[in-house]
């Protein structure tokens, strides 16, 4: 099992990262807030540390990357419910963060938890049903992020999520802008990426 990857940011996609590991380009799936702290530009030598989960079929192995320890545990925890495979447990941590997560589950909150394509209000039901008693309390798990720990200011880094989901520079510096009261002295990139992405859906 491969616990994390080390290595230099070689490419970033709009669902994926690629890190250079021994002349080696391991591709990992993440969701939007793990992308957008990693730098899309080629050469720079950023170097990151993502979490990874492997996950094997009969015809593929998949890696996914997380932003740290914390999502990565929740990714694991979450296929355990029935119904949940690796795809529909990301799309999930791609809407809500851990601890957002923990607090829809453990306040059955279905109505937050059908926010996610794919889950309708049967299978909210019944993942609060499975996991209400084994994802924790929100801030349980929070670690520091290995990742956000290697890259730029997170001014930059919300800009460059924004721009790479589709909008332009002028919004996204915008956006930026609006989030900034809410990073305080130790910001969270994914939390002011997902508040950024609030804001501009509203516009």
């Amino acid at each position: 099992m491969i616990a994390y990857v080390r290595g230099p940011v070689a490419a970033v996609t709009p669902t994926s990262a690629v890190l250079e590991v021994g002349g080696i380009g391991l591709e990992l799936l993440c969701t939007p807030g793990t992308l957008a702290t990693l730098s899309p530009k080629v050469g720079t030598g950023q170097q990151a540390t993502l979490p990874t989960s492997m996950v094997v079929r009969e015809e593929s192995l998949t890696l996914f990357g997380f932003l740290d320890e914390d999502e990565k545990v929740c990714f694991e925890l979450l296929q355990t419910a029935s119904g949940v495979g690796p795809k529909l447990a990301q799309a999930m941590l791609a809407v809500l963060a851990p601890d957002d997560l923990r607090r829809a589950v453990g306040g059955e909150d279905v109505k937050t938890l059908t926010r996610v394509p794919g889950i309708g209000q049967k299978g909210a039901q019944r993942i609060i049903l499975e996991l209400k008693d084994r994802l924790g309390a929100a801030g349980a798990g929070r670690s520091a992020s290995p990742a956000s720990s290697t890259v730029a200011p997170w001014r930059d880094q919300v800009q460059q999520g924004l721009v790479g989901l589709g909008w332009t520079v002028k919004d996204a510096e915008q956006a930026v802008d609006e989030v900034a009261p809410e990073a305080g002295e130790d910001p969270d990139v994914a939390t002011l990426l997902r508040s950024a992405l609030r804001m501009l859906s509203r516009v």
